[in-house]
């Protein structure tokens, strides 16, 4: 396991792909930076939504976050590019195939 500069961050080989993590927690680096810069989310939303987290622990992870942006950007960029790639090559669900290119107003049933 190595450990960051801060007591709160941690990088081990085999959990969580051997992101930066809350220590303690499977909770990544990336996961705060996502709802904190993407999604406009508070520190003491953070917290009350993942009442395990401290504050002491989401700010460290901004830090890192702010400290090696570059990298945290191109694991979430990677991971984003990943389920693009499983979404198109997943077949479609048995609901969107009975579904697919019909519209609303294609409905035979009467609303109510």
């Amino acid at each position: 396991m190595a450990m960051t500069n801060s007591q709160h961050i941690e990088v081990t080989p085999g959990i969580c792909g051997g992101k930066p993590r809350i220590s303690g927690h499977r909770i990544k680096v990336q996961h705060i930076a996502i709802w904190h810069e993407r999604l406009g989310m508070t520190v003491d939303e953070i917290v009350a939504e993942y009442p395990e987290l401290t504050h002491a622990e989401v700010y460290a992870a901004l830090a890192y976050y702010w400290d090696h942006r570059d990298q945290v950007d191109a694991d979430i960029r990677a991971d984003e590019e990943f389920v693009a790639a499983l979404e198109k090559a997943s077949p479609p669900s048995l609901l969107e195939r009975a579904f697919a290119g019909r519209r609303i107003k294609d409905n035979p049933l009467p609303p109510g």
